[in-house]
């Protein structure tokens, strides 16, 4: 009996083809451990440049950026269907999440050229990284102190440390959040700048993980950007931020929906095969409804991310703070169960590195929290609430 998991009943016959294409890809690209390591090797993280290439001469990386600047032209569930099959798939296209949340901010606030090196860029297989923490500006990232002042000329001078920034040692551009007036409250006097990854003044750091190299600090000494490197209004930057916020919880959401069902269906296939006291260990009750909880809490997480997705294709210019913060605490806490779950259930072969179950692991831990702790997400959701 087959594990796969069900599509939204909602799809169009395109966009099951999509979903087709894509899982035969990762099939064909990604279906061995031997593939997968090789890939894995070519960055040291969760992103593989030569992979990343192909899947943007196939212009799927474009799923949901305007065709104006060569994408797609889908919307949310398109992109929440990549970001899921490509996870699912354990296709290393790391950088594509950063790239395509960045590629948002400019689609929505920059200018012409902006967009066009941005948007333009991502269709074309480039990878975009966004830096707003900071060494003190983790969740309360309206804290942050990294500073641009303007210059006699009439520029940006940029000075401050930006700490862990996904991506941002492959990406070829990275759209920064910076202070720009320190007068009013902190969510005000923010402004977001485009910066050349290669501009002089800033250095890119890798932070050792458990994942390998996927985040960095990034240090900006006496950076000098032109006038035209803001992107949107100078001192909006936070009301900037806080209108992508549907689309940065639901594309984690999406990508982690996709882990969590992988790691199902791996858990079942090894349950199925390995056998104690003469039977396969997933006849056993104690596992069987563990199982079934978890396939449960995977449906659950599945509707809710796929029902976000079509409220804002059909209301792009409305926020869904609730349910997208709803929608990242469930996938993300249910992709870390799943995970722990798969790993007990495997026993001493969850723990060791021939199988990916602990690879599995350390994906999903994270992502309960970055992009906003699931703590913050509790404390969005109950506020939306009036508490």
């Amino acid at each position: 009996m087959s594990v796969t998991p069900a599509l939204p009943r909602s799809l169009s016959t395109e966009q099951r083809a999509f979903v087709a294409a894509l899982r035969e890809f990762a099939r064909r690209e990604c279906g061995t451990r031997e593939q997968r390591d090789a890939l894995a090797a070519e960055s040291g993280g969760p992103h593989a440049p030569s992979l990343y290439a192909r899947l943007a001469g196939l212009g799927w990386l474009g799923v949901c950026l305007p065709e104006a600047y060569g994408g797609a032209g889908g919307g949310m569930t398109d992109a929440c269907l990549f970001l899921r099959e490509t996870s699912r798939g354990l296709v290393p296209a790391g950088g594509f999440i950063t790239s395509v949340i960045t590629a948002k901010a400019y689609e929505r606030f920059g200018s012409e050229e902006q967009r066009k090196a941005a948007c333009g860029g991502v269709v074309a297989g480039q990878v975009l990284s966004i830096a707003m923490s900071e060494p003190g500006a983790g969740s309360d990232v309206a804290a942050l102190r990294c500073r641009a002042d303007r210059t006699p000329e009439g520029g940006w001078l940029v000075n401050g440390h930006k700490t862990w920034i996904s991506n941002a040692h492959l990406a070829e551009h990275i759209l920064l959040v910076a202070r720009t007036d320190s007068g009013g409250a902190k969510q005000e006097g923010l402004t977001m700048f485009h910066v050349p990854a290669r501009t002089p003044g800033v250095e890119i750091r890798p932070i050792e993980t458990m994942g390998g190299r996927e985040v960095n600090d990034v240090y900006f000494t006496d950076v000098r950007l032109p006038a035209d490197a803001v992107v949107g209004t100078v001192d909006r930057g936070w009301s900037q931020l806080m209108a992508g916020l549907n689309a940065e919880r639901l594309f984690l959401a999406a990508n982690m929906l996709g882990l969590g069902e992988r790691v199902f269906e791996d858990t079942v296939a090894y349950v199925r095969g390995r056998e104690q006291f003469g039977r396969p260990v997933g006849s056993f009750q104690a596992l069987r409804h563990r199982l079934a909880d978890l396939a449960t809490e995977i449906e659950c997480a599945r509707l809710l991310v796929f029902d976000l997705a079509a409220a804002c294709d059909a209301e792009p210019e409305r926020l869904f703070p609730r349910e997208a913060s709803m929608a990242k605490l469930k996938a993300t806490e249910t992709a870390k169960l799943a995970a722990l779950e798969g790993m007990q259930m495997m026993g001493g072969y969850g723990y060791a590195t021939e199988y990916d179950m602990e690879r599995h692991l350390r994906a999903a831990v994270v992502s309960t929290v970055y992009g906003g702790t699931s703590e913050i997400q509790r404390d969005i959701i109950g506020r939306n609430y009036g508490l």
